[in-house]
This record gives structure tokens, sequence and C-alpha cells, in this order.
């Protein structure tokens, strides 16, 4: 660990985070976290905790942090999406070499709406891409 403690700590949650003052100026020179606020990141929500209120430094700090995760967030999605394409093409690898009559009759029902939903939702948001530009 750094000898330099940072200003505020970022306790990720689902959907934003719990955010504390980092001291550790006490005679014992323990680490004392204190909650300041908790953040939601989808709806871009800031509640301070208790009856603490947000200075100017701490409220830029989480809307810095509130950006640099939504920027994060958004990273990780289009990863997630990358992997998808890739899983297809792996699934239809193995539906073609290697899965047994068994095998896909478990899964080729739920494999088969789950394209179709896939392919009307892409097939619609092209159109309404195309119509637009």
């Amino acid at each position: 660990m750094t000898a330099e403690l940072p200003e505020f700590y970022f306790r990720v949650r689902e959907n934003g985070a719990a955010v504390f003052r980092v001291s550790a100026d006490n005679p014992q020179h323990r680490i004392e976290m204190t909650q300041i606020a908790v953040v939601n990141i989808r709806n871009g929500e800031v509640k301070p905790n208790g009856q603490h209120v947000l200075t100017e430094t701490e409220t830029a700090e989480i809307r810095r942090w509130m950006e640099e995760r939504g920027a994060l967030l958004e990273k990780r999605g289009m990863d997630d999406i990358q992997r998808a394409v890739d899983t297809l093409n792996l699934t239809t690898q193995w539906a073609q070499s290697k899965a047994s009559d068994a095998q896909l009759d478990e899964v080729t029902d739920r494999l088969l709406m789950a394209m179709h939903d896939l392919r009307t939702v892409l097939v619609r948001k092209k159109a309404d891409r195309l119509t637009k530009g």
C-alpha cells in the first residue's frame, strides 16, 4: 500500500457507489473512512449521507468519478457485446461439429427464440437509423 492515502474511496455498488472520505488524522494513525454520500450512476443522483453537507470539492470529485465510471461501464458493455459475437460464432461451430442430438434438443428452442428476438431488435434499430440518416 502506498504511504499517501486517497482523499476519497468509492465502494462500488450495482448502480453506483457509497462515497467515503478517508483520513488517518488521529492519534493511532488508523485509517478512518467516513461515509459522505451515496451515488446512483444511472440517474446521476448524489445523496449526502445523514446530516453531511457536501463541499464543492467533494461534489466535484464525485462528479469526476461518475464520469470515469460511466465511461468504464460503457467500455465494458461494448467489450461484453464483442464477446457475445465471439460466443455466437463458437456456438455455431459447436452446433455444427461437436453437439450431440440430445444437447441440441436441450438448447435449440431457447437459442432460436433469443436469436429471433435479437435479430428483430437489430433490424428495427438499423431501419430506424437508416430512415433518420
